[in-house]
């Protein structure tokens, strides 16, 4: 029997599998991370200063009781040189955010709590709160040379803004972000958080990010440190009011003016848990269809290409077997090796086997599957929908 109609998506997978591997920025490397070592005074020596520039931190919190607290103590615990601020908007929440807070802060005048008030038109709820909490910041700390722009579920280690802010003085970046290191303990947590990492960073390649001659540009939004400046330079995040990956969009707009940096940390993490495949499948359908701008076409291109860069391989390496094709069997033998392999940093930074990576194909397809859901939330005229607010089709 042949099977030369088989060879040729076989081929073609194997094709962008090599181009991905070594013509993508090395996205696959795992390897942008920030310095561990790098001390406050090694970080503004260029700067004339005597200690680190002071930071105004900014928590938009709904329903964030559990998380919230462990978030407001890490902050609190810096060892950083310089003034650190941390302002709470609470989000109308009605699980006792607000009041989960101020039981952390205990009357510290390091922490304000902000009521935030009810969700303005034409905005989404988290950067309507990050407004607010931006508006804030001349009221607390008017000196704030950056802000930190963080969720209101990480977890950071005491060293995380003295890291993070010599990275952008040494570096002269606008901003500053990390892929936060996601809960990994349940088994779809195992199964599919590696490999949205994974994604995200084919996606959107960091090398490319941090390069500022590349037009590239994300960021994560569970961690970001912006150069106060820079974000008055863009018209703060009122510009990007209506985005739903509103990380992204800031990114993209501060790009624009001047660097910017993302990387990988295994020190700051977040305590969210996804603890069932509906947790995560929402997390994902929230947002996917937007980032194809809400085009069939891009959809039906994103479903042929997951398609025949995910499940093509195992296909091919089965058939190739089954009717004693060794040119197809090796093809996408080839294939599904070079998919396991680039897999396997990002597996070990969430110190899971690379055995995982044999499940690529089929992880490939829940994510596609996800993004279906969210295309099918648009064509219902739901939109995107998080913390129990649902936003048209059109993002006002």
């Amino acid at each position: 029997m042949t099977l030369f109609w088989f060879h040729i998506p076989a081929f073609i997978s194997l094709i962008i599998w090599s181009v991905l591997i070594f013509a993508r920025g090395a996205f696959w490397r795992a390897d942008q991370r920030l310095p561990s070592s790098a001390m406050p005074d090694e970080c503004h020596s260029d700067s004339g200063q005597e200690r680190a520039p002071d930071i105004a931190v900014v928590i938009p919190a709904r329903n964030e009781a559990e998380t919230i607290g462990r978030t407001v103590s890490s902050l609190l615990a810096q060892e950083y040189s310089g003034a650190v601020h941390i302002i709470v908007v609470d989000d109308e929440s009605s699980d006792g955010t607000g009041e989960n807070v101020q039981r952390i802060a205990n009357n510290s005048d390091r922490v304000t709590i902000i009521d935030g008030m009810p969700l303005n038109s034409g905005w989404t709820g988290k950067l309507w709160a990050v407004h607010q909490g931006l508006q804030h910041i001349d009221r607390v700390i008017p000196t704030a040379r950056y802000v930190l722009l963080t969720d209101a579920d990480i977890d950071h280690d005491c060293h995380s803004v003295q890291r993070l802010v010599c990275q952008a003085e040494q570096g002269r970046y606008d901003l500053v972000s990390l892929m936060v290191l996601l809960n990994c303990r349940y088994f779809w947590e195992r199964l599919l958080i590696p490999a949205f990492v994974f994604f995200f960073q084919k996606l959107f390649p960091f090398a490319w990010v941090n390069d500022p001659k590349c037009e590239t540009a994300a960021a994560a939004g569970g961690c970001m440190l912006v150069r106060r400046s820079a974000l008055e330079n863009i018209g703060g995040v009122e510009t990007i009011r209506n985005r739903l990956i509103d990380d992204c969009a800031l990114a993209e707009a501060l790009k624009k003016k001047g660097p910017i940096w993302l990387g990988l940390t295994e020190s700051v993490v977040s305590s969210r848990e996804y603890g069932s495949l509906d947790e995560i499948w929402r997390m994902v359908s929230r947002s996917a269809f937007e980032q194809l701008d809400h085009s069939s076409l891009r959809l039906l291109g994103t479903v042929f290409g997951m398609v025949i860069i995910y499940l093509v391989p195992p296909i091919s390496c089965a058939a190739g077997g089954v009717f004693s094709d060794p040119v197809l069997f090796i093809t996408g033998f080839l294939a599904w090796g070079g998919m396991v392999w680039a897999y396997r940093p990002t597996l070990t930074l969430y110190k899971r086997s690379w055995l995982w990576g044999l499940l690529l194909p089929v992880i490939g397809g829940l994510y596609t599957l996800m993004t279906f859901t969210s295309a099918y939330q648009y064509w219902r005229g739901r939109g995107g929908g998080w913390k129990s607010r649902y936003y048209s089709p059109a993002g006002s």
